[in-house]
């Protein structure tokens, strides 16, 4: 898809998505203003209605899948946000989904995404084995599989993100975009800059996994090694074929990584300054504002892409920030 295809496909998805998520608000934040010398709001996907944005592109899909389609059930592979999303998608529209995550996926998520109705198998110790493992079974089973980031829908879906953030704050001119497969950031971005190109777009990555970052510096899409991260939500490998490649290549107007104790301290600061509980690749984004000095004097609106935070992965982030 060119960035012109997805943002008229974001402007529909807008239109479609009213009443089934949260329209969330964007809010001026004093505390990180100071810290990070210029005014910086907050676009709080965190109150999503399950804790992540990830709703809206699973949302969007599941209404864009034929009635046929739906009755066979879907299948997803998933870190925890994207499962939750569609598992609360396929209960509101009454379609069976069975999720896929990876070994790495906390308890707590994958308990949250059963609880809302879904199957979930645990396969694999990287997000594109997992992946590869979830397609298969879609394949063989004749059930659509529901990509968290290589699927146009899903895509059109986290960009209706951008389409509220403009309307909510015009003057906006720098957005801080958490990166892991870039779905987020390729809808968000192809919509925004065609309306407003002068709207820059900063892809946030956790040093420990900046997949997408790598495959871009490659120019093309590579085995990237990823360690573990706190940014859980953006960990792993980019899909081979990703559509949201060519996108956040064309796209994205700056990198930034940030390492793990810049991630911890930005979701303490963030819990104890702005009172906003905030997972690891919220923390991303904000630590990814704090340290682009060059940015310095542009109104900045910083992602708070999700707030699905397990309690041991929260108390670890505040021992290292010392907290």
């Amino acid at each position: 898809m060119s960035p012109a295809e997805v943002a008229r496909a974001v402007a529909v998805a807008a239109e479609r998505l009213p009443g089934e998520v949260v329209r969330t608000p964007t809010v001026a934040s004093a505390w990180w203003s100071a810290a990070c010398g210029r005014e910086v709001r907050l676009k709080l996907e965190n109150v999503q209605a399950t804790g992540s944005f990830k709703l809206r592109g699973a949302t969007h899909a599941l209404q864009r899948l034929p009635a046929a389609k739906r009755a066979r059930g879907v299948v997803a592979a998933s870190s925890g946000n994207h499962g939750l999303g569609l598992a609360s998608a396929a209960r509101t529209l009454g379609v069976a989904a069975t999720v896929y995550v990876p070994t790495t996926t906390a308890a707590e998520k994958r308990a949250a995404i059963a609880a809302l109705g879904a199957t979930v198998v645990v396969h694999g110790d990287d997000c594109v084995d997992t992946e590869t493992r979830a397609r298969a079974d879609a394949l063989t089973s004749g059930r659509a599989y529901i990509s968290p980031y290589n699927d146009p829908d899903v895509l059109a879906g986290q960009g209706t993100i951008a389409v509220e953030l403009l309307a909510q704050w015009p003057e906006v001119e720098t957005v801080y975009v958490a990166m892991g497969g870039g779905g987020l950031l390729a809808g968000m971005a192809a919509y925004a800059k065609s309306v407003r190109p002068d709207v820059e777009f900063v892809a946030c990555s956790p040093a420990a996994s900046p997949a997408m970052a790598a495959c871009v510096r490659a120019g093309a899409i590579v085995d990237v090694p990823c360690h573990d991260t706190f940014s859980d939500s953006t960990a792993g490998g980019v899909e081979p074929g990703a559509i949201t490649f060519p996108l956040c290549r064309d796209l994205v107007d700056r990198w930034i990584e940030v390492d793990e104790r810049a991630i911890a301290e930005a979701v303490a600061d963030t819990l104890a300054h702005a009172h906003l509980l905030v997972e690891g690749a919220a923390g991303v984004a904000f630590a990814a504002c704090r340290q682009d000095v060059a940015a310095r004097g542009r109104r900045a609106a910083v992602i708070v892409c999700g707030g699905n935070v397990p309690y041991q992965r929260l108390r670890a982030m505040l021992a290292l920030a010392g907290r």
